[in-house]
């Protein structure tokens, strides 16, 4: 395995290439080498990608693995070839064309997820959540928190930014996080901003050995990432999280697309529904 190379080609993007070709190859173990081939929308790029897979299998004695999302026949032809020397796994063909069958009408042959994205409303959402999120980050403001979504809670380094990123980016959920400190373990109740929204929050945690080298790759040899100070914040922050019923998880061993699920579940059902 590390010496195959995957290639992962598209006309778009190449994100849904990616992601569903990852979700195969972390069935496998080790990890090949990986080749992004974004934006290949026309028979001339085909052809320069086709002889790279080529030069690779020449080069490496083994066929390399292709996953492609190619909308276009002439371009799509050319990489899936029996010419092709690489195992060319095609997204489209596996699934589009049955599901034309069984719906009895043909694709629209869209490239990308958004034909046009300043006509998409889904789109235009989805950069309105992550302006949202950007100017709620770390707590910096508390207005309009009436139209959040979703607000992460937890104390620092724990995970809230990239998963409130990450629910903008691929839900368009409007996340903000607030950061819990130890002024607010002192008064031994949720910041005052926070508790009209409390239906809203969901908090994250992390286990405080974890916490500790995160932080001191910020602050090395600093009280914020002493091992000590790390076990008093995250037992403050779960006891008050307990105390205000605000379901939690930890991220030490969860991916951030572990993490917005749950909260999509527990909080916003409805948007796993589209």
């Amino acid at each position: 395995m590390p010496e195959r190379t995957v290639f992962f080609v598209s006309d778009g993007t190449g994100i849904a290439a990616e992601t569903f070709g990852n979700a195969i190859l972390a069935q496998f173990p080790a990890k090949p080498r990986h080749v992004r081939r974004p934006f290949i929308d026309s028979v001339e790029k085909a052809a320069q990608v086709a002889a790279e897979i080529d030069d690779t299998a020449a080069r490496e004695g083994k066929r390399p693995i292709v996953f492609i999302t190619l909308v276009r026949d002439e371009v799509r032809d050319i990489i899936a070839s029996p010419r092709c020397r690489g195992l060319v796994l095609d997204m489209f063909r596996s699934f589009v064309e049955p599901l034309e069958d069984e719906f009895g009408v043909k694709s629209n042959h869209r490239i990308g997820r958004f034909s046009d994205a300043s006509q998409s409303a889904e789109y235009n959402d989805r950069i309105e959540a992550i302006n949202f999120s950007l100017a709620h980050d770390d707590g910096q403001s508390a207005r309009n928190l009436d139209i959040a979504d979703v607000i992460l809670v937890g104390v620092s380094r724990s995970g809230k930014t990239p998963t409130s990123l990450y629910l903008a980016m691929q839900h368009g959920i409007k996340a903000a996080n607030y950061p819990l400190i130890p002024d607010d373990f002192e008064r031994g109740r949720l910041p005052s901003t926070l508790a009209p929204h409390k239906r809203k929050c969901f908090g994250l945690t992390i286990d405080p050995e974890r916490l500790a080298q995160i932080r001191h790759e910020r602050r090395p040899a600093s009280r914020y990432a002493s091992i000590e100070n790390c076990r008093y914040e995250v037992n403050e922050a779960e006891a008050m999280m307990r105390r205000e019923g605000i379901a939690w998880l930890s991220s030490t061993h969860k991916s951030i697309e572990e993490i917005a699920t749950t909260i999509l579940r527990d909080l916003r059902p409805d948007r796993l529904i589209y």
